[in-house]
């Protein structure tokens, strides 16, 4: 039995699939078990278009929106897959788009389209600042034409995978700025020719087979050319990219629950305990409709969510609200999956248990669940700020 979402971008949800098929479920349990990157997978998306589905058509993608971009992202997990592997470049690419010079779309943009360039990833979080981005430490001191990067970044996906990371740094010591919001700055950094040379990589292993790292900069030099925007307003134009991001691990979440749904109703049909199929009882019954319910509801508002970001409109609230529903509604789904699978949820050749561990990351990254409520509270609600 499968959930067929037919209400929109029908098309685009086959062509998804049918690439998907390609990679069958011992696909992705091969790659887990030697905690290894689908590369295979991301080439084959590459090819096909899909990753540069949100770039420009003059800059040779599909010039598609955040809506598309998010239907691509919630299929890939929704057939067994895990969009964590290259959901970076759509979000990514959005600040170089907006934010970059012509020049440096010219440069850039046409070859992350083709996939000559890779840019899944994103330098932000330190491990002294958490998700308190105004404290970073990492500076860019400028020295006559270049500037020269000293600091950490922890918790850094895909670099091993990627050509481009765009970097945040402060420019300016925090201070001397008016607003602790100002003074930092977004670098695009060649990856290719800063590890080794004044950036040191080391991976982290941990319980998801998610490729992240931890950053070592010591002088190491950007060109002045790689400044992206304006100097000092770096934070901003992080800000303007994180509602595209929630939004598509929303849709991923979404993804991973009609995944979870679908798995644990066929095999609660089929499983008989004591002369019956388990799924005749309304203790199994109840938590699947429950997670079923919770998904479609979290889906609305990840299209609430898009539509006012193609539309250029505010929607931080929606996007927060949005992946904050999704992430709780695959949580239990994956919950009600390995519960009513028993023993057999544990099992590797199932892929309950490496679903699990994946859908679990979305409580906590790219934002935890506590600070979307703390940012509903305050800017929604109009609460006091409590930190």
């Amino acid at each position: 039995m499968t959930f067929v979402a037919t209400d929109r971008h029908q098309d685009l949800r086959e062509a998804i699939r049918d690439l998907c098929k390609e990679f069958p479920d011992e696909y992705y349990r091969r790659i887990d078990e030697k905690r290894g990157y689908p590369e295979e997978f991301v080439k084959a998306l590459t090819r096909a278009g899909w990753l540069a589905a949100m770039i420009p058509q003059e800059y040779g993608g599909s010039g598609l929106g955040l809506s598309e971009a998010t239907v691509i992202m919630e299929e890939i997990n929704h057939c067994g897959g895990n969009s964590g592997a290259c959901h970076g470049q759509m979000y990514n690419m959005g600040t170089l788009l907006r934010h970059g010079s012509d020049a440096q779309k010219r440069e850039y943009l046409p070859k992350i389209a083709s996939g000559d360039l890779r840019l899944q990833s994103m330098g932000v979080t330190e491990p002294t600042t958490g998700t308190d981005t105004t404290q970073i430490k990492t500076t860019a001191v400028k020295r006559s034409d270049r500037y020269l990067i000293n600091g950490q970044k922890v918790w850094i996906s895909r670099v091993l995978h990627s050509d481009l990371m765009i970097l945040l740094a402060r420019t300016t010591p925090l201070a001397e700025v008016k607003k602790k919001s100002e003074g930092m700055s977004i670098f695009l950094v060649d990856l290719r020719t800063a590890i080794g040379n004044g950036m040191t990589v080391r991976p982290i292993a941990n319980m998801v087979n998610h490729e992240t790292s931890e950053l070592f900069f010591e002088n190491l030099e950007i060109p002045t050319e790689n400044l992206i925007g304006e100097e000092g307003q770096g934070f901003k134009y992080i800000l303007d990219g994180l509602n595209a991001e929630r939004t598509l691990i929303a849709a991923e979440c979404i993804g991973d629950g009609h995944w979870f749904i679908e798995r644990v109703s066929n095999y609660v049909r089929e499983r008989i305990v004591f002369g019956r199929p388990i799924g005749q009882n309304q203790g199994v019954q109840f938590p699947i409709a429950e997670s079923y319910i919770e998904v479609e509801a979290a889906n609305l508002m990840r299209w609430r969510a898009c539509e006012l970001f193609d539309a250029r409109e505010p929607c931080g609230a929606q996007a927060n609200m949005a992946k904050y529903l999704a992430a709780k509604a695959s949580w239990e789904a994956a919950n009600a999956c390995l519960q009513f699978h028993g023993g057999f949820g544990f099992a590797t050749e199932y892929d309950v248990e490496r679903k699990f561990r994946e859908t679990r990351l979305y409580q906590v990254a790219p934002i935890s669940s506590n600070l979307i409520l703390s940012y509903i509270a305050e800017h929604v609600l109009g609460l006091p700020r409590s930190f």
